[in-house]
Parts: structure tokens; sequence; C-alpha cells
């Protein structure tokens, strides 16, 4: 529940920028001065880019944790029995030790959405954020994607 208020915190935050910095890049433009016009165009792309931004984060936060409490209630979810720091992440090395089984999973059945998963969750678990967040974006395309 923290992770969600912090997000949501972050989120409105963020928004909050964006939208002063497009008030910002409008009185920018405004002022007719050519050079402030440039200057405001260019402040203008970046909220836009950012609303993108956001807007594409909360969408893969929100359909990932779908497929995940998806994978819960039809019994899937890997057992997360890996030793943890005090900080709560798992050692690497036992997280290390635990991919190849997903690995191979996701090789023999690469139309599996839920095999994806497991895999996205093992490289969380390693460590490997840009990877697990690709085989999780994968996940998401073959469920949603009709068979």
């Amino acid at each position: 529940m923290k992770g969600r208020i912090a997000v949501v915190l972050m989120s409105l935050l963020l928004v909050l920028y964006l939208v002063l910095m497009g008030w910002r890049a409008l009185l920018f433009i405004q002022s007719g001065e050519p050079v402030g016009v440039i200057i405001g165009l260019a402040l203008l792309v970046l909220p836009i880019i950012g609303f993108w931004a956001l807007a594409r984060e909360i969408l893969f936060g929100v359909r990932s944790e779908r497929l995940v409490h998806l994978l819960e209630a039809q019994g899937g979810l890997p057992v997360d029995d890996l030793p943890r720091r005090p900080s709560g992440r798992p050692f690497r090395e036992a997280a290390d030790a635990e991919f190849p089984q997903y690995q191979s999973e996701a090789d023999a059945d690469p139309e599996n959405w839920r095999v994806w998963l497991r895999l996205g969750l093992a490289y969380d678990a390693s460590g490997d954020r840009r990877r697990a967040r690709a085989a999780i974006r994968r996940a998401i395309t073959l469920e949603r994607t009709p068979q």
C-alpha cells in the first residue's frame, strides 16, 4: 500500500510540475518575442513527453499488476522463498541460481504469457530491471493478443 501511495504522490507532483512548465511555456509564446516563442515551443515539448511517459508507466504498472493477480489466482506464481537482505531485496546469487529454470520455461513455450511473467519476476529478483520490464511487457502483449 505504501508503494501505491508513493506512486500517486509522485505522479501528482510530476503532473503539477508539467502543468506549471506548460503554463510557463505559454507565457513565453505569448510574449511575441522571437526568442521567447522559440523557448516557449521548446518548453512545450517537455510536458507533452512527460505526460506520455507518465501515462505509459502507469499503464505498465496497472497491466503488470493485473497479470500478477491473475497468475496468483491460477496458482502459477513462483514460490518466493529466496533469502533476503535487510532491505527486502533477495540475494542476487540465490536469485541467479533459480533463474535458468524460468529461462528454459520461456524458451520451451514462447507464446505463453505466464512463463514470460515468471521470467520477468526472475529477472527482477536477479536485479536486471531492464530485462524484467521487457519480459513483463512481452507477457502483457501475449496475454492481450487473442489466440
